[in-house]
């Protein structure tokens, strides 16, 4: 028996079109070394200290210039882990789908997820698929926890900042929450916008090789940068950060795109850029390690850390000014991952 051309509540009863959805479409593209056999619990070893991380994905639309929902999950996903200091293992992996959600669009994400996987090496070891009524959900969306192996025994955290540490960004910052945006409002200035989504860990593995010289990274998702400098400052109080606008690398459509509609480029998510604390000494030599590295090519410093202003991000503007760079507020582009 063929799988139907949509999505139906039966695919989501338990019973025989359950099973035949899982049988023939999402387990043979999932399935793996790892994921030998469809039960309830899969067995995995991982050998020392490990780290865990969960996630949820809402994007609208699930397919945009650059990616999709499915590479968004795997990558998103590894890159929490890889900030961390970990190496990406195993993930699990829920599916919500809407009823009417096509299934030829359902395969797709499927084969997404199934290439963004291999390219981080990672294995889907479980999962699960729940379907909502028509009108109830958002045609597809992903929740995934993932595993990783520690890459060693230094713990990454934003108390080991110290004053005068160097503040460096991965790469050009905005261009995954516009392009979200730009796609589903269908703007002609985004035309050429893509999303940024990428995998952090051969950066992210390539810093942690400078042991307790890194203080610290973190992805720049929801928020954008401005959300994690602030978060970093909230959390070691002792000390603050001086930021120059300049510095940060802005391509310029996601500049033009940006002035147009009244958005800071440091406040819209990104899904392939990371943040990273290292000591003075080693900012020379931690840009050259992210320049290595074609999502690392365009890394910059951004900033200094200082004890002058404890708790707050204070940001140099373009025009010579200084101003507090705080927390986005409101209601950010929702939906953008």
């Amino acid at each position: 028996m063929s799988i139907s051309e949509r999505i139906t509540l039966e695919h989501g009863s338990g019973g025989a079109l359950s099973r035949q959805l899982t049988e023939q479409l999402i387990y043979p593209i999932l399935k793996n070394d790892a994921y030998g056999e469809l039960a309830d619990a899969t067995p995995f070893q991982i050998r020392g200290r490990a780290f865990i991380t969960t996630d949820t994905y809402v994007v609208d639309p699930p397919f945009f210039p650059g990616g999709d929902i499915g590479t968004l999950g795997i990558f998103g996903t590894c890159n929490d882990l890889a900030v961390c200091g970990a190496r990406p293992r195993y993930l699990t992996m829920g599916l919500i789908l809407e009823e009417g959600f096509l299934t030829a669009d359902l395969r797709r994400v499927l084969e997404s997820v199934r290439a963004a996987a291999e390219q981080v090496g990672v294995l889907v070891i479980s999962g699960d698929t729940k379907v909502v009524p028509s009108g109830k959900g958002g045609g597809i969306f992903l929740n995934t926890t993932g595993v990783g192996e520690a890459l060693g025994d230094h713990l990454l955290s934003v108390n080991n900042i110290r004053e005068g540490d160097s503040v460096l960004v991965s790469g050009p910052v905005g261009s995954h929450g516009l392009a979200i945006l730009a796609s589903r409002e269908d703007l002609k200035i985004g035309a050429t916008l893509r999303s940024d989504c990428a995998p952090l860990f051969p950066l992210c593995e390539a810093l942690y090789a400078l042991g307790g010289k890194l203080r610290f990274m973190r992805d720049a998702t929801r928020g954008g940068v401005a959300a994690v400098l602030n978060e970093a400052v909230a959390e070691n109080r002792k000390c603050g950060m001086e930021i120059q606008e300049t510095a940060f690398p802005i391509s310029g459509t996601v500049a033009a795109a940006s002035d147009l509609l009244g958005l800071n480029p440091l406040e819209i998510a990104n899904e392939g850029v990371m943040i990273a604390v290292v000591a003075p000494e080693a900012a020379t030599e931690a840009l050259s390690l992210l320049r290595s590295f074609e999502a690392g090519r365009e890394a910059c410093r951004v900033g200094v850390v200082n004890g002058r202003y404890p708790g707050r991000v204070i940001l140099e503007t373009a025009v010579g000014g200084r101003r507090i760079l705080d927390l986005p507020r409101g209601l950010l582009l929702p939906r953008i991952c």
